[in-house]
C-alpha cells in the first residue's frame, strides 16, 4: 500500500501523457503481462503494433515521443552494441564462475568488430525482409570512424549487427534477438568452444 502512495506522489510530478505511460506500464506489470514474451505464431502486424506500443509507453517515461523506425542506424547500433555486450557477457558467465581476467578475455573475443561481422554474415539468409532492411541500413551507414584492429568492411558489418541488435531489443523482440545470436555463434565457433547461449 505505501508504494502505491508513492507511486501517486511521483505520478503528480510527471506530464501527463508520460503519468498515463507510466500507470499503464505499472498496470501490466501488476496483471504479469509485461512478462510475456511475444508469440510468433500470432498475426505479426498485431504484434508489431503491440510491441511499438510496448516501447513507445516506455521512451514515454524518459520523455521521448519518437516512431523506432525513424531512428538513425548509428543511433540502433549504439544502443545494439550495448545489448549485444550484455547477451555475450550473460553467456559467458553462465558457463560457470572463472576469475574476472578470464571472462574479460573470453567476452573481448566475442565482442570484437569481426567476431560481429561474421555472425552477421552467418545469419544474414536467416532475416525476414524487414530485419534484412534494417541490416543494410547498419551496414550502410557512415560512421565517422572504425576500429583499429579491423577493417571498414568489418566494422560496417559489426555496425549492421548492432543495428538490427538495437532494433530488435526496441521492439521487445528479445526471443528473436536470442535465436539469430544463438544461431550465429554457433555457425562461427571455433574448435576451442566459443561460449553458446
Amino acid at each position: 500500500m505505501p508504494e502505491n502512495n508513492k507511486r501517486d506522489r511521483e505520478t503528480k510530478s510527471l506530464s501527463p501523457e508520460i503519468a498515463e505511460a507510466r500507470d499503464l506500464q505499472f498496470e501490466e506489470y501488476e496483471e504479469g503481462a509485461g512478462h510475456r514474451a511475444p508469440s510468433f505464431m500470432t498475426n505479426e502486424t498485431d504484434e508489431t503494433n503491440q510491441a511499438e506500443t510496448n516501447i513507445a509507453s516506455s521512451l514515454a517515461l524518459f520523455g521521448m515521443d519518437a516512431d523506432i523506425r525513424t531512428f538513425s542506424p548509428l543511433a540502433l547500433a549504439f544502443l545494439g552494441d550495448a545489448v549485444y555486450s550484455l547477451i555475450i557477457r550473460t553467456s559467458v558467465i553462465a558457463k560457470g564462475n572463472r576469475q574476472a581476467e578470464k571472462l574479460h578475455n573470453e567476452t573481448t573475443r566475442l565482442v570484437r568488430a569481426q567476431k560481429q561481422a561474421a555472425i552477421g554474415k552467418a545469419i544474414y539468409d536467416l532475416l525476414t525482409t524487414e530485419e534484412k532492411r534494417v541490416y543494410r541500413r547498419g551496414r550502410n551507414s557512415h560512421p565517422m570512424h572504425h576500429a583499429k584492429g579491423s577493417s571498414l568492411e568489418e566494422y560496417l558489418q559489426a555496425t549492421a549487427l548492432e543495428t538490427l541488435c538495437g532494433y530488435l531489443y526496441l521492439q521487445g523482440r528479445t526471443d528473436r534477438l536470442m535465436e539469430l545470436l544463438r544461431t550465429g555463434l554457433q555457425m562461427t565457433q571455433r574448435r576451442n568452444g566459443d561460449p553458446l547461449l
